[in-house]
C-alpha cells in the first residue's frame, strides 16, 4: 500500500490557476502509473489526467486538454496536475491514485488501488 497526500485545493476565481500536489510516504511511486481524478457532487468519479511510471506518455480527459497538465518528479517522490483557465465545471474533489504501470491508459476508478483522501478545489463565477 501507498499513502498518498493531496495538496493545494481551494478556492479560486473563473479563469485562474492551481497546482495541486500527491505526495507519497513510505514508498516510492516510480513503478506506478499515477493519475488525478475528480468527483463532482451527484456525479460520478472521473479521470482527469494520467501519466506513466517513467513519464514518457500521459492523457488527460478532452475537456481539460490545453488547460491542465499532469507531471512527476521523481526526486520529490511527487506527482503534480497544473490546472489554467479554470472554470465553474472544474469544481469538485481531486483524488490522487496510483496503479500498475500499463501501457494503456486505465480510466476506471476501480484499476487504482492506492488513493489520497483528496482536496476540493472551487471555482467561483
Amino acid at each position: 500500500q501507498v499513502q498518498l497526500v493531496e495538496s493545494g485545493g481551494g478556492l479560486v476565481q473563473a479563469g485562474g490557476s492551481l497546482r495541486l500536489s500527491c505526495a507519497a510516504a513510505g514508498r516510492t511511486l516510480s513503478t506506478y502509473r499515477m493519475a488525478w481524478f475528480r468527483q463532482a457532487p451527484g456525479k460520478e468519479r472521473e479521470l482527469v489526467a494520467t501519466i506513466r511510471a517513467n513519464a514518457d506518455s500521459t492523457y488527460l480527459k478532452g475537456s481539460v486538454k490545453g488547460r491542465f497538465a499532469i507531471s512527476r518528479d521523481s526526486a520529490k517522490n511527487t506527482v503534480y496536475l497544473q490546472m489554467n483557465s479554470l472554470n465553474p465545471e472544474d469544481t469538485a474533489i481531486y483524488y490522487c491514485a496510483a496503479g500498475p504501470d500499463t501501457s494503456y491508459v486505465l480510466t476506471s476508478p476501480s484499476a487504482y488501488n492506492n488513493w489520497g483522501q483528496g482536496t476540493q478545489v472551487t471555482v467561483s463565477s
